[in-house]
């Protein structure tokens, strides 16, 4: 039995949290449904990833941390700020292009930030993210917090040089960052296996001496372990860590993937570890809920999403002097007009 599920044998949780967890995948599951169908109704447009089938990855991180803990990922993000309490009206605003938007419309679905909390953002660049995670982690080092940085990254980027550079100087530094591959598997649509001699993609931390191990990312029992375990690490001022989360996008790498290098059974086991249906049936053994309240549950779920939407659609575009703002940091920068 691995270290994780012996821990989770091992240990309690409250209803309170099963009904968190089970809250906050929902929501998000339903949110992205309903992106799904806006965005083939060409309501939202550009580039669109979902996190269907990774909700657990978000959620038991979220519930493992603090507050005051930071967060920086690549572009599948929309499950982070709503999970961390941003208005999903305004993750819905900011797909539709929106001044109500969380970045004002500027951003689309790559680019939602929320500094009210500390969500710094989906970035676009692959791998981009995550010296800036590791920036993040070294200015509440420097600060003297015992705050750190989940800094997320999918598969694909595992072999972009700057992970490596960043994992170096974070180890050298003791920097208070968790690094997490989010390992659905194929990449943009090439898997693993083909793309790299070492499939075992924790097993890179050991370059560094970074701690490092695998998780199931189909189980937010065992996400919220590891995170605990990794955080209790950082927080004793042992620098870093690093995890694998083993998990599974059921839709393709972005709404324009007919993800056809996947068989159609693959996908199906995977569904069978749906990680809503492991918390929802806890629920239920557990006598912690009925069924017909998860039914009731799940219609409020849908209905705070329908709200997102009428908030978004009914928001006004933004201004074309919008263009302007929010380019440089300095509002007196001193070379803008030249």
């Amino acid at each position: 039995m691995s270290q994780e599920k012996v821990l989770k044998e091992e240990r309690a949780f409250s209803k309170e949290q099963y009904w968190e967890w089970y809250e906050n995948m929902l929501l998000v599951r339903r949110f992205e449904e309903k992106t799904a169908q806006l965005y083939g109704q060409q309501k939202i447009r550009g580039f669109c990833h979902l996190y269907i089938g990774q909700e657990a990855c978000a959620a038991g991180q979220v519930s493992a941390l603090t507050k005051d803990d930071h967060y920086i990922t690549a572009y599948r993000d929309h499950a982070h700020p709503i999970m961390l309490g941003t208005d999903p009206g305004a993750v819905m605003a900011e797909m539709y292009g929106r001044a109500t938007g969380t970045t004002k419309g500027k951003g689309g679905s790559m680019h939602i930030f929320d500094k009210s909390v500390n969500f710094a953002g989906g970035h676009g660049i692959v791998g981009a993210q995550i010296p800036m995670g590791a920036g993040i982690a070294f200015g509440e080092k420097y600060k003297g917090t015992k705050n750190l940085c989940v800094t997320m990254f999918g598969d694909g980027a595992i072999r972009q040089g700057a992970m490596h550079e960043a994992f170096n100087m974070a180890m050298a530094w003791k920097l208070p960052v968790i690094f997490i591959v989010e390992n659905n598997g194929y990449a943009m649509g090439t898997s693993v296996e083909r793309t790299s001699n070492v499939h075992h993609l924790y097993e890179l931390g050991s370059a560094y001496d970074i701690p490092s191990r695998p998780v199931d990312g189909m189980d937010v029992e065992e996400v919220h372990i590891a995170m605990e375990e990794a955080a209790a690490h950082i927080r004793a001022g042992k620098g870093p860590y690093f995890l694998e989360f083993r998990t599974y996008r059921y839709k393709g790498h972005s709404m324009s993937d007919p993800a056809k290098y996947r068989t159609k059974e693959e996908v199906a086991e995977y569904k069978a570890q749906d990680p809503i249906e492991k918390v929802k049936n806890k629920l239920i053994e557990k006598g912690y809920a009925t069924a017909e309240e998860l039914k009731e549950f799940d219609k409020k779920m849908k209905q705070k999403v329908l709200d997102a939407v009428k908030f978004a659609e009914e928001s006004p575009y933004p201004e074309a002097s919008e263009a302007y703002t929010d380019v440089y940091v300095e509002p007196d920068y001193p070379f803008l007009d030249s």
